[in-house]
């Protein structure tokens, strides 16, 4: 038996062991495979992306659960792929283009696909890649792009039978219109944000000179798009105005006032002006009262058919209008005003709502059924409170533009007839038309908006249309993990189209995870310079340390930040087990595997290590079953840092050093078999580490992935269920504790000797602590150890229940020496808290410090009184000697 390196270098290993992993096809399963079907598909990332942190958090949630299932015996299949990111991934090929000196138009859209596909045969596997580097245990042989073969066709045959049905059209409408991206966006692709801005009162004169109406806006620029100006019906400063003729400034058009109950009497001046064109609500209006739609701002955000202002950008537009109606009277007065302004989710430009023709999804009629298989139960939200937000939404939608101007993406299946004039919507490529067979045909040249495809993402990358082995395994689904800013995006879409297509929902459960965001609790973004490569921090650190960094920090629903500091903290934690499982496999090499002690072998140690562990076993399942994840880790850390490293072990030593033959073989199997549970426990969180280690274990084959997670079953026999067990344990552990901080507090080093005496006023306690002193001297550096019915002299002590422990000081330290030293210290607590509790009564700090700061100087200030109480209590001890 071989042991492992000296040191822990995760780079020496990981890329090894997932290398063989995927060679053995460990990952990979088939429809037939024995157990429970268990799948999950990953929200497939964009071809143009890599790794980010939200991607590193994303995946090991996924990867614990399905390394978990796989263990557990189910047939368990992680489905991955990529997004042909429609925008974002034309955006890079035109970018590239521009450096050549050329642009799409000029190669033609059949070259340009080329590219694009060029383009992500080259650039688009590496977020695969760095998946991998991660520990991902995706079935990489079924790998799927958006745009594969499989997926194009069940994006068209759901297309074509949602056109049929009527739930697909094509109308002019208000859409929003990335001017840069120059395509349009569904309602939940743009970002509304405050702004601060104007709002611009103008004086609209009747035609026939009898006055005026002030109008306000806050975007004077579409005044020459109006064609009408609304007030409210009961508003009784207009009601007799209605039905009267205005003239438009500036351009002289003439239009209506009249009344409809969409305006809001309370805003600006009670008369708004109406540009049918430019605005979703006017455009509304507009219908009712059979306004004219004057278009003048083109897609590119510039005016058009708009007299001396054609050709300008809108907002150049805006400042030659303001100058211009201000110089013939017409501008009445300028108001700051902050209001919600609309930007696009890609390139974050300032969204115009332009009228176009557009194909859409009728919602409502697909929701209904969403939101019945949430309220039925069908479809649950881990945590719950996601529910109500995705129901509200559904409840309130609105139809779906599902066509992009691009060229990347899958291209409406439909074909204009350019003799006859018909539309023909097919599955198949239309080469004559079936109305009046011409052949003289072109075909529509939008797009579908990228989340059509991803919302039939569940059962396309299952086989459908066709009804494969997987399809009819795996699907439903069994949870669906992502953040909380996707579910309007993908996952009620998915809810939707699944339950349409296959009359199930795509999923059981939907676990729902926050952001990760920096230490500040600010987003990651390019802007604030404040992202974390996660490919860097593997680098560095190793994934297993990524990992469990990510999943001790998570709890379903809620943001987490990143703190290097937390990424040291579980690299230490791999530390630690690497160093105590090099130190047992040197103790292990020439253990019998086949020896088993009686339990009359089992000290109280032995006992209660396997007691905890079976335990943990039953609480880190029940966390897993219930996505805790985040508090199954932090139990598994507990265990073995404290419970196994701290305690046992340094117990286990004396047993392994001693001459005690049968001892040490019993001491030796306890260990193995801890440390090989252990390892199967931790497996999921911490993939590599837990490989590397069980491999080089005795009487063990195979990978550790396939093997059995543990269950309390397996301890059966080593176990009693005693709680004297666990009561004497506790006992002597605390006593530790406290004489490990009763040193510290005196500055010794922990592992000096030092007598202690004990004060036990509960016989049993005095029982248990003098059988088992032992692990006193072995932990506590506790040697002598004298049990008194009286405190001693010159002495310092602290209280447990039933026992009180005092460290003698004589020949310890100085007494004199040590109260000079907690006082200068005390001295020293009390200025920093007199400084930070001068921070927090200073106005301007309060008032100007990000709130997680403030609470920082809160906390601090908390810890600083109470460490002054302590050192204050410790001195008074010292001089009462």
């Amino acid at each position: 038996m071989s042991n492992i390196s000296k040191t822990y270098e995760p780079q020496q290993f990981e890329e090894e062991i997932y290398a063989a992993w995927e060679r053995d096809k460990n990952f990979h399963t088939t429809a037939d495979a024995a157990g429970e079907p268990y799948c999950i598909v990953i929200p497939p990332p964009n071809v143009t992306g890599q790794l980010h942190m939200g991607h590193a958090l994303d995946e090991t949630l996924q990867d614990i659960l399905i390394r978990w299932h796989r263990m557990k015996g189910d047939n368990t299949l992680w489905m991955p792929g990529t997004d042909h990111a429609g925008i974002a991934t034309q955006a890079k090929v035109e970018e590239q283009l521009r450096g050549e000196g050329t642009n799409r138009y000029e190669l033609g859209r059949e070259e340009f696909l080329k590219r694009v596909w060029k383009w992500k045969e080259t650039y688009g596997n590496r977020i695969s890649y760095q998946l991998r580097t991660l520990g991902s245990s995706c079935d990489w042989e079924r790998e799927r792009f958006t745009m594969d073969a499989g997926c194009s066709a069940a994006v068209r045959k759901v297309f074509v039978s949602l056109y049929n049905e009527g739930l697909i059209y094509r109308g002019t409408r208000i859409t929003n219109w990335c001017p840069k991206c120059n395509t349009a966006l569904s309602d939940i692709e743009v970002e509304h944000e405050p702004e601060q801005g104007h709002l611009w009162h103008l004086r609209y004169p009747f035609k026939d000179g009898s006055g005026y109406v002030v109008v306000a806006t806050t975007r004077p620029e579409t005044m020459l798009g109006d064609t009408g100006v609304a007030v409210h019906p009961d508003d009784e400063r207009y009601k007799h105005l209605v039905g009267k003729t205005l003239i438009l400034p500036l351009v002289n058009r003439e239009m209506p006032l009249f009344a409809d109950s969409y305006v809001d009497k309370e805003f600006g001046t009670g008369a708004v002006k109406v540009t049918p064109a430019h605005d979703p609500n006017d455009y509304e209006m507009g219908l009712r009262h059979n306004l004219e739609q004057v278009k003048v701002i083109s897609n590119e955000g510039k005016m058009i058919d708009a007299g001396k202002y054609t050709g300008l950008d809108r907002y150049e537009c805006r400042k030659q209008i303001i100058a211009d109606l201000e110089a013939g009277g017409y501008l009445v007065k300028v108001e700051n005003h902050e209001h919600a302004v609309g930007h696009c989710h890609r390139c974050h430009t300032t969204i115009e709502p332009l009228i176009s023709k557009q194909w859409f999804v009728k919602m409502e009629t697909l929701a209904a059924p969403a939101i019945e298989a949430v309220k039925s139960g069908a479809l649950q939200f881990v945590p719950g409170r996601f529910t109500k937000i995705y129901i509200n939404w559904l409840e309130n939608i609105r139809d779906w533009c599902i066509s992009r101007q691009l060229w990347w993406g899958h291209q409406i299946p439909a074909w204009y007839c350019n003799d006859c004039g018909e539309m023909t919507v097919s599955e198949e490529d239309v080469h004559k038309c079936p109305h009046c067979h011409s052949k003289n045909l072109r075909r529509e040249e939008d797009v579908l908006d990228t989340w059509f495809s991803s919302a039939l993402w569940p059962f396309s990358t299952l086989g459908y249309p066709e009804e494969t082995p997987e399809l009819k395994k795996f699907y439903p689904t069994s949870v669906l993990v992502t953040g909380y800013d996707i579910i309007f995006f993908w996952v009620s879409r998915m809810v939707m189209m699944g339950l349409k297509f296959r009359g199930e929902v795509p999923f059981r459960k939907v676990f729902i995870h926050g952001l990760v965001r920096d230490e500040l609790g600010r987003k990651m973004s390019k802007s604030l310079n404040n992202g974390v490569d996660p490919v860097e921090v593997i680098e560095k650190y190793g994934a297993d340390s990524l990992r469990f960094m990510l999943v001790t920090g998570n709890t379903p629903g809620n943001d987490l930040r990143f703190y290097w500091s937390r990424v040291e903290s579980a690299r230490n934690f791999a530390n630690k087990i690497w160093n105590a499982s090099r130190f047992l496999l040197m103790n292990l090499e020439d253990f019998d595997p086949t020896f088993k002690p009686t339990p009359d072998d089992l000290e109280l140690a032995d006992r209660w290590i396997f007691q905890k562990l079976a335990y943990r076993i039953e609480t880190v399942t029940d966390n897993l079953n219930r996505f805790e994840l985040g508090e199954a880790a932090r139990q598994l850390y507990e265990l073995i840092w404290f419970n196994f490293c701290d305690y046992y072990i340094e117990l286990a030593k004396t047993r392994l050093y001693g001459s005690d033959a049968r001892a040490k073989a019993t001491v030796r199997f306890v260990l193995a078999t801890v440390l090989e549970t252990v390892l199967r426990l931790l497996h999921p969180f911490m993939p590599f580490l837990t490989e590397i280690i069980r491999q080089k274990l005795p009487n063990v084959e195979g990978s550790i992935m396939l093997a059995k997670y543990p269950t309390r079953d397996e301890l059966a026999e080593l176990i009693t269920d005693d709680d004297s067990i666990d009561n004497a344990a506790d006992l002597i552990f605390n006593t530790v504790r406290t004489i490990r901080n009763l040193k510290s507090e005196l500055g010794i080093d922990s592992r000096k000797k030092a007598a202690v005496v004990l004060k036990v006023t509960h016989e049993q306690f005095k029982e248990v602590l003098q059988e088992n002193s032992s692990y006193l001297t072995t932990l506590a550096f506790a040697e002598p150890i004298t049990f008194a019915e009286e405190k001693p002299a010159h002495a310092i002590g602290a209280v447990l229940e039933g026992v009180e422990i005092y460290l003698l000081l004589e020949g310890l330290i100085d007494t004199e020496k040590e109260i000079a030293r907690l006082t200068k210290e005390l001295d020293k607590v009390r200025k920093g808290a007199a400084s930070t509790a001068g921070k927090l009564n200073n106005e301007r700090f309060l008032s100007k410090a990000p709130a997680e700061v403030v609470q920082l100087e809160r906390d601090k200030l908390v810890a600083a009184q109470e460490k002054i109480s302590s050192l204050e209590q410790r001195i008074k001890q010292l001089e009462n000697l």
